[in-house]
């Protein structure tokens, strides 16, 4: 587990890749942000053909205007998926403003999951911050922590990358593993 120190990069991909775990009756997938790999109109069209029902962007506006996808909200919201913006730094987790979002984006994101939904959440490696999103989100829907975390990094080894991300992912109900 990394607290301050960075990981080595993941490869680029060209395309964009939807790392997919079932969660309840739904899909919830990670990735890294639309854009990324350089093809940001192809990436559109993936998610798009996913037909995610809501898209969590954890990526900042500044990360936006780096990639070249200052359209991102509008873009996923023209696609037909509800768009919500958690802007947290890299390597970082939400700031207590955020939290109290969290909690309203949370519950719609596990209400679309236990209706058969797809959700999306993206960070702009797909590790980190969306890793953390994720398994929260597991664990917010019932399944026990050890076990999302296991299966979660059986699917993306990546996913959660400081001892931080991984105690707002816990809830902060108890220590975090080791990594």
């Amino acid at each position: 587990m990394v607290s301050a120190t960075k990981l080595q990069p993941q490869q680029a991909e060209p395309t964009l890749s939807l790392h997919a775990l079932s969660v309840g009756d739904g899909i919830l997938a990670l990735s890294r942000a639309p854009g990324a790999g350089g093809d940001y109109a192809a990436d559109l069209r993936l998610i798009h053909e996913w037909r995610p029902s809501m898209v969590i962007s954890m990526t900042t506006r500044v990360e936006h205007v780096i990639l070249g996808v200052e359209t991102l909200g509008t873009d996923i919201q023209g696609l037909g998926s509800r768009w919500f913006h958690m802007p947290v730094e890299d390597y970082q987790t939400p700031t207590k403003d955020l939290e109290d979002h969290w909690h309203q984006v949370s519950a719609l994101a596990r209400q679309a999951l236990s209706g058969g939904g797809r959700v999306l959440v993206h960070c702009r490696g797909g590790c980190g911050r969306s890793g953390m999103a994720v398994l929260r989100l597991m664990i917010e829907s019932g399944e026990p922590p050890d076990a999302a975390l296991a299966r979660l990094r059986a699917l993306r080894p990546c996913a959660v990358e400081t001892d931080a991300q991984m105690a707002w992912a816990y809830g902060r109900r108890r220590q975090a593993p080791p990594a």
